[in-house]
């Protein structure tokens, strides 16, 4: 996939859907046994969007929040990181979405939604800012967006299309979320919607529901199945086991970083804005894969969404030689 050219007068990546207020747990165990929690934001499509902006992209979120507190909390957050929020929108007759964050045991977090009827789910064509997507250098949507409600859905498809026309490479990460939608009516939408894309990431369950059984089984047969159906890249994310993706008809691997996993969620986030964020510099697949390992694996060793994602200048501590003291 090569991105729209730097000439565009738009951000590097434009890119739209539900960022929630999230609450956290801060210990091991029932959120009832709790006196303090966290606030933070959380949403796939801008815990993507500020992963590229800390590795030194452009990215504007689009979304609609409620004419509250907590929609006041998205908006400010998102724009102190960085994130060009000018486009999005207030609903003054709904809620913002929630999201609570509990660690019941050291190695599993327990995630719950408070979603419904939300002012995101309101979300509709005429919210987009079409010059914002026409102009940006990528457009990236997930399959969250269109499970929130039928005009969400109406609204993914029509900014996947104004990029498409005005020639933007789309990118799309299946996202599938069983609270959201059953599995027999999200297929046929996620396959809609990775025929239209030029790039799609799934996990190996997103990708063996959107494809026919002669595709599944092996990661590698995964990604060549998702990449028969239109994009020019797939990439099937396999968490600690690494991802395998399929590029131009060649079968590509690449193994996950060991590190001390704090916080697996907003991994599979930041390792679509490491293979973006590649993308954006005109690296090679395999490029892109290696930054989307290492962005990814600087996640996980954080608690949140998306505090743990890297800048660009500490990509190298990672490195299995690099000096745990950086004075």
């Amino acid at each position: 996939m090569t991105a729209a050219g730097g000439g565009r007068a738009g951000p590097d990546l434009a890119t739209f859907g539900e960022t929630m207020a999230l609450l956290a747990n801060p210990v091991v165990g029932p959120l009832r046994h709790a006196t303090t929690l966290d606030v933070s934001v959380g949403g796939a499509e801008s815990n993507a969007a500020i992963g590229l902006r800390r590795l030194g992209a452009t990215a504007a979120w689009t979304g609609r929040v409620g004419d509250d507190e907590l929609g006041r909390l998205v908006l400010a957050r998102l724009r102190g990181e960085g994130l060009d929020v000018a486009a999005a929108t207030v609903d003054p007759d709904a809620p913002t979405g929630l999201m609570i964050k509990e660690r019941r045991t050291a190695w599993s977090t327990r995630v719950s939604y408070y979603r419904t009827a939300s002012a995101a789910s309101r979300l509709r064509p005429a919210h987009l800012d079409e010059a914002l997507l026409g102009g940006a250098r990528l457009v990236h949507v997930t399959g969250i967006t269109p499970a929130l409600s039928a005009s969400a859905r109406e609204a993914t498809f029509a900014g996947v299309d104004v990029a498409r026309d005005a020639g933007v490479p789309v990118s799309v990460d299946l996202n599938y979320r069983a609270a959201l939608w059953p599995a027999d009516e999200a297929g046929p939408v996620l396959r809609d919607l990775v025929a239209r894309a030029d790039l799609v990431f799934a996990g190996e369950d997103e990708a063996e529901m959107v494809l026919d059984a002669g595709d599944r089984g092996h990661p590698g047969r995964l990604a060549a199945g998702l990449a028969r159906m239109g994009p020019r890249q797939a990439v099937v994310k396999r968490g600690p086991r690494g991802a395998v993706a399929d590029v131009d008809g060649r079968t590509l691997h690449a193994d996950a970083l060991e590190v001390t996993a704090v916080d697996p969620v907003g991994a599979g986030d930041a390792f679509v804005a490491g293979y973006l964020r590649g993308a954006l510099d005109g690296e090679d697949a395999r490029g892109c894969l290696r930054l989307a390992t290492l962005v990814g694996a600087f996640a996980v060793t954080v608690r949140g969404d998306w505090e743990g994602l890297p800048e660009r200048q500490e990509l190298a501590l990672l490195a299995a030689d690099a000096d745990p003291v950086v004075r």
